[in-house]
């Protein structure tokens, strides 16, 4: 066998060994993009809303979102290269929180129902909480690579609350 041939095979990627990380990314992207599907117009009505001095500008939640989309893919992935799918329990809570995750954006700005986004982010939270605390015991890294995603959902909970008592009447 020549040098060259032996550090090319060396080297070859195993795509058979990246479809889990290939799928945790689209599942992921995918609540994302049905999440965006709802907030078409939250840039317009999240400037007509009255908000504290401390609400973000719209520009970052794109980025914030998209990070946080990222890590979540991620964070299954290594879930996945731990456990076998005959384990439920962990797929349930993460797929559940990301349809959770998508419906809140139609909750808040496409039906405008501040009360009931408010209800479901918090639902939203403690599905992350389980997602955190499932992952954990399988691994570590999965888990903590939510912690930036549960923090974020706590923010904007907090928003979301202010947001709906400030304005009653377009919430």
């Amino acid at each position: 066998m020549t040098e060259g041939t032996d550090s090319v095979h060396h080297y070859a990627i195993n795509w058979r060994k990246l479809i889990p990380l290939f799928v945790a990314l689209v599942l992921s992207y995918t609540a994302a993009v049905l999440g965006t599907l709802g907030s078409v117009s939250a840039p317009e009505f999240y400037a007509l809303l009255n908000r504290p001095s401390w609400a973000p500008p719209t520009w970052l939640f794109g980025p914030v979102w998209s990070v946080l989309y990222t890590l979540i893919a991620l964070s299954s992935w290594l879930l996945w290269k731990k456990i076998n799918f005959r384990e439920r329990l962990p797929y349930v809570i993460l797929i559940t929180q990301l349809l959770a995750n998508a419906l809140w954006s139609w909750l808040f700005f496409a039906w405008k129902l501040g009360l009931v986004a408010v209800i479901e982010i918090t639902v939203l939270w403690a599905l992350i909480a389980a997602n955190i605390i499932v992952f954990y015991t399988r691994s570590k890294m999965a888990a903590l690579l939510l912690l930036p995603y549960l923090c974020w959902v706590s923010f904007a909970a907090v928003l979301a609350i202010a947001l709906w008592q400030s304005n009653p009447s377009l919430l």
